[in-house]
């Protein structure tokens, strides 16, 4: 199985896509769509419509998992993230593509087993657990990757309730 996570933001969104064989987690690619700052929303929201669509593409993953939104430091960044959100949920949607959205604290406590944990925390258990030489860089691409991730525990989980 294949997934695909989604940092979303109007400036860096983050993808990682990773695949299941067996028991063991694979990375596939991972890596950021940086927009910049001094471009138009519009223009920002497509680059990011772009690349997604073409991470979906390439790729072909079997899921989309997305970080939900969640209480940022202020209005107008919730909003722009719940700009990029809609654009990867609409992604995943023209590709039929189903989508699984997680919290953040549900995505840390997935990877690192601690809903509090640091981001750095995060970044060291993706490389663990996709045996990494290096922590993936940027920031925002290991918290796709760790949403990618905490898809797979998600699913093992339900399907294990799913078997009692």
């Amino acid at each position: 199985m294949v997934v695909m996570g989604v940092d979303p933001g109007t400036l860096c969104t983050g993808y990682g896509v990773v695949e299941k064989r067996g028991n063991e987690l694979h990375l596939v690619t991972y890596g950021v769509l940086k927009t910049g700052r001094q471009k138009e929303l519009g223009v920002r929201l497509r680059e990011i419509y772009e690349g997604l669509t073409e991470v979906i593409r390439n790729r072909r993953p079997e899921a989309v998992a997305l970080e939900k939104a969640f209480y940022s430091k202020s209005v107008s960044s919730a909003m722009r993230i719940g700009e990029a959100r809609a654009v990867a949920i609409l992604c995943a949607a023209q590709a039929r593509v189903p989508l699984a959205e997680y919290a953040p604290a549900l995505v840390k406590k997935a990877v690192v087993g601690n809903g509090a944990a640091h981001k750095a925390q995060v970044q060291r258990m993706v490389r663990i657990l996709l045996r990494l030489k290096t922590d993936p860089e940027p920031m925002d691409a290991s918290d796709a990757l760790a949403i990618a991730i905490c898809h797979f525990h998600r699913s093992d989980a339900q399907r294990a309730l799913a078997h009692r």
